[in-house]
């Protein structure tokens, strides 16, 4: 039973330690924090002379007791046992790097004497981060669900590409590792284990995987999803205190407040770049239906079916580069866009990015024909983009 505990731990090791990451492989990993013989999680503060290290798990701090007989291993991300584990020493456990604290600790569950610890430095679990980020850009796709097959397991997708949406079909297998957001979480590192049973027709999607030479099949090795929601509107109230704004939700004319905290992603886009993507987006209206693609012919900008650049243009990084907006330096009557996952409550929503100063979209875009109730702010470039690696 150990040997199995220490397994799953191994494999949570280089997980979840910053926000953001790949998927945690296995659902009964998600609950180690402190057990009856072991303890995971991060240092908070080494104390050489005390023979102790405080750690943060996710069921709180521990004590780590520690002795002359205490034996340290060194891992890499990834290994699953100690048959690669190299010897180690106190001296090399600094803050913030991740250990598991073997031993039998303490029924109030504050104290472990180890009789091993088993580190893991935080230059090397960022090292992997880092692979597994550059991995996601190379092998990964983005896109919206249009159709589920349950009994085949597969997803049919509209890929995001730079002429626009594609159709592409995923292979999900039962080893597909399978995420999905968490309702009213902002954080990619959130995400919860999930199924193919879980995903829904208009679910976003981000899937790591393999594509075929014609690229018009994917087969997939994990695959993250999402039910989002957009809302914008004019702004009506602003509440600093409790970091709130409420808005008059474009789409039902009701009132909607929106929360956004340390995680939120605030942006403005400059008036220059707004008029650019409306005169952009209503030439793409004018021209739709006459350069639309048939069904499986190539994508303009793509030669033998393979669309160019993969995935299309990032744009979490787009949005990224705008220029960060405060609370503070927002107002009433300013008109925001915001995404966020689908939560309990309709009339409340986290932000998980807001971009204001679209004036400029909303002002060309609407007309007497819409009377105003439809926006297509809410689809602006980046916003319904699903956060990840």
């Amino acid at each position: 039973m150990k040997t199995i505990l220490l397994s799953i731990a191994l494999i949570l090791f280089a997980f979840n330690a910053a926000p953001g990451q790949t998927p945690a492989p296995s659902p009964a990993a998600l609950d180690i924090g402190i057990t009856a013989t072991l303890a995971l999680g991060d240092v908070t503060a080494v104390d050489a002379s005390g023979r102790g290290l405080t750690v943060k798990t996710k069921d709180g701090d521990i004590l780590v007791l520690i002795n002359d007989k205490t034996e340290y291993k060194k891992v890499k991300p990834g290994e699953t046992s100690l048959q690669n584990a190299e010897p180690a020493t106190l001296a090399e456990i600094g803050v913030g790097d991740r250990v598991i604290a073997m031993g039998r600790v303490a029924e109030d569950r504050k104290s472990v004497p180890a009789k091993r610890v088993v580190l893991m430095t935080k230059a090397a679990i960022a090292e992997r981060h880092e692979q597994e980020r550059a991995d996601w850009q190379k092998r990964g796709i983005v896109g919206r669900i249009s159709a589920l097959n349950a009994e085949t397991q597969e997803i049919s997708l509209l890929m995001r590409a730079p002429a626009g949406e594609r159709p592409i079909t995923v292979a999900a297998s039962d080893k597909v590792i399978f995420r999905r957001y968490a309702p009213d979480s902002v954080k990619f590192s959130d995400a919860k284990p999930s199924s193919f049973a879980e995903l829904k027709v208009g679910d976003q999607v981000r899937a790591r995987g393999d594509r075929s030479t014609d690229g018009a099949h994917f087969t997939a090795q994990e695959i993250v999803s999402g039910s989002f929601r957009m809302v914008g509107g004019s702004i009506t109230a602003i509440n600093p205190a409790a970091n709130e704004i409420v808005i008059n939700n474009l789409q039902t004319g009701q009132p909607v407040t929106i929360v956004v905290n340390k995680d939120s992603v605030m942006r403005r886009i400059p008036p220059e770049m707004a008029a650019m993507i409306a005169q952009r987006r209503a030439q793409q209206q004018q021209s739709a239906g006459t350069s639309a693609p048939s069904g499986g012919g190539p994508a303009p900008g793509a030669t033998d079916g393979q669309p160019r650049g993969g995935r299309g243009p990032d744009f979490d990084e787009m949005i990224e580069r705008l220029p960060q907006v405060a609370l503070a330096d927002l107002k009433k009557g300013d008109v925001i866009a915001v995404s966020s996952t689908t939560g309990v409550d309709p009339a409340r929503v986290t932000a998980i990015k807001l971009v204001a100063g679209i004036e400029a979209l909303m002002t060309r875009q609407q007309g007497p024909a819409s009377g105003g109730a439809q926006s297509p702010s809410l689809n602006l470039p980046g916003l319904d983009s699903i956060g990840g690696p």
